[in-house]
């Protein structure tokens, strides 16, 4: 079963690169036209940018209790993030995934998921304060329209969301799990239009509402200690800003601190609420759209874009695909999710 789980992911992984096979020949006739000098740099960031990640998450690790590397976080983060794409499941795959590493591990699971959760919800934390000064940029250039305004309340809602079921999970098991649980019961009703089967387990709510609150159980720092993720999260998203201006500077495209502020917080704000995984598609085609609204030529918006697609998605989706495959070659094969 655990060796079918890695075929199915790996084989998914070949679909969606199959699928975007057209997308990859672009990238390359893209590629060829551009400084390969500032290219490479880029890269160097992207690599920066997966230690930089490993540190947040250890650092919520750390609150918690738990206690693993930066080498060992960077893989199973890079590896999770390759799962998120090929099966996307609102980053539950992902957290399933560190689970599966904490019991392999000797972790507590319940504090790994809990600091997996966490991560999703700091990291938009972090985002929301680099979201609100692209907003500022953007009402201040007469840019701001209904579309941004509309996907940044649905963000704040997703992040309200997250903060609320970890706040329940660490006030009240019970109360966890009987929202759980009628979540759970409200999409099987649904879900029984199309099929007899239940999808969801009330049982399975009940023990993840345990495993939360058992992870919260060793959480004695002070409130205040979330600020440092919340730190790295931001740092995370200065890394990709430079990504995004090595992207400019290897077309010669003359640019302001505003349109990479302003040009990030838009791209990054439509691949969280895209309801492709990791804004497939749609992230492609609406950064040209707000580039260029950024005053950057319609044909310098879409060289930049595919640029910086290259280096923020499809690196990482092939390094992820490596971590993913090296967890189970090396003799630490996840388990079965």
């Amino acid at each position: 079963m655990k060796k079918l789980f890695v075929v199915v992911i790996l084989f998914l992984g070949i679909a969606v690169v199959a699928i975007s096979f057209s997308e990859l020949e672009t990238i390359m006739l893209t590629l060829r036209k551009a400084h390969l000098t500032f290219f490479i740099l880029a890269i160097i960031v992207q690599l920066l940018w997966f230690i930089t990640t490993a540190r947040m998450y250890q650092s919520i690790f750390h609150l918690l209790g738990v206690d693993e590397s930066t080498w060992t976080l960077s893989r199973i983060a890079t590896a999770a993030n390759f799962i998120n794409v090929v099966a996307p499941t609102a980053g539950v795959g992902g957290i399933a995934l560190f689970a599966s590493e904490a019991r392999r591990r000797g972790h507590p699971a319940g504090k790994v998921t809990v600091a997996a959760a966490l991560f999703l919800l700091l990291d938009q934390a972090a985002f929301l304060c680099i979201l609100a000064l692209g907003l500022i940029i953007l009402a201040r250039r007469n840019d701001l329209d209904a579309g941004e305004i509309s996907a940044s309340i649905f963000l704040l809602g997703i992040a309200l969301s997250y903060a609320f079921v970890l706040y329940l999970g660490y006030r009240s098991e019970e109360k966890l799990g009987k929202l759980l649980a009628a979540a759970a019961r409200g999409i099987n009703r649904i879900v029984r239009i199309f099929r007899k089967h239940e999808y969801l387990s009330e049982a399975r709510a009940h023990e993840f509402a345990h495993e939360v609150s058992e992870g919260f159980s060793g959480l004695t720092e002070k409130p205040s200690s979330l600020i440092r993720p919340i730190l790295w999260g931001i740092l995370d998203k200065i890394l990709l800003m430079c990504i995004l201006m090595f992207s400019f500077l290897s077309f010669e495209v003359p640019f302001t601190a505003g349109t990479i502020i302003a040009g990030f917080s838009i791209a990054y704000l439509f691949l969280i609420v895209s309801p492709t995984p990791s804004g497939i598609g749609i992230v492609e085609g609406l950064m040209p759209i707000a580039l260029t609204s950024l005053n950057v030529d319609w044909s310098q918006a879409v060289l930049i874009t595919l640029t910086y697609r290259t280096v923020t998605f499809w690196v990482p989706f092939g390094i992820g695909a490596w971590a993913f495959r090296s967890l189970h070659t090396a003799g630490e094969e996840p388990s079965a999710i």
